[in-house]
């Protein structure tokens, strides 16, 4: 299975801003973005100026922004946008809808892992039940109603109870966290308003639609 073992801090800079993608450290002073800046990685002349960026550049920074937020690879992404179309309602929002519900990213909202990157991993190792059945898919697509819990053999892994201490009791409100149980629940479809993601969606459309 193709995946990107690269350094992910170079993606944040490629992106000029932070992606998150390293949990904890992306808010410290050890973050790449805080000790470079927002240079895209590579050699460049000091004092060179940038070029401003064409149409079609701004839309494919935006697309890949928003794939390396989720940690998906090109062909997995263009399959959720065909998706995405073919749902009623908004393209853009439908697409973040389906990446937000994706089991490796609501394991990360709900606290159990500090990246979406961990989160896949954990989810992979067979860590986790969705309503009781073991589910090792890091992109099975969670229901709203359905229960999300770490298995009985982990719950006493130290990376899960690390996380819960971090995030404390902020979860998004489209899900439940019953920390006690380390178990939570997607209780609806999530809203646009309800996406902490800093992402122009529409821009990924129209690169797709071009």
């Amino acid at each position: 299975m193709a995946r990107y073992i690269g350094p992910s801090c170079r993606l944040c800079r490629r992106e000029g801003q932070k992606l998150f993608l390293k949990g904890e450290r992306c808010s410290t002073e050890a973050c790449a973005i805080s000790r470079r800046g927002t240079n895209p990685p590579g050699s460049y002349k000091q004092g060179r100026r940038m070029r401003k960026p064409s149409d079609y550049a701004i839309r494919l920074r935006e697309k890949q922004k928003m794939r390396r937020i989720y940690g998906i690879l090109e062909k997995q992404f263009r399959r959720y946008f065909q998706r995405a179309t073919r749902m009623k309602g908004m393209t853009g929002t439908n697409l973040l809808q389906l990446l937000e519900t994706r089991l490796d990213n609501v394991v990360f909202r709900l606290g159990f892992a500090p990246s979406r990157k961990a989160a896949r991993q954990l989810v992979l190792h067979r860590h986790f039940n969705v309503d009781g059945q073991i589910v090792n898919i890091p992109s099975f697509q969670v229901s709203p109603g359905q229960v999300i819990n770490v298995r009985d053999n982990s719950k006493d892994l130290e990376i899960v109870h690390d996380s819960l201490r971090n995030i404390g009791e902020d979860v998004v409100p489209w899900l439940q966290l019953e920390k006690p149980k380390l178990q939570g629940k997607l209780l609806s479809i999530p809203t646009r308003e309800e996406i902490p993601v800093e992402a122009q969606e529409q821009l990924v459309v129209e690169y797709y639609s071009r």
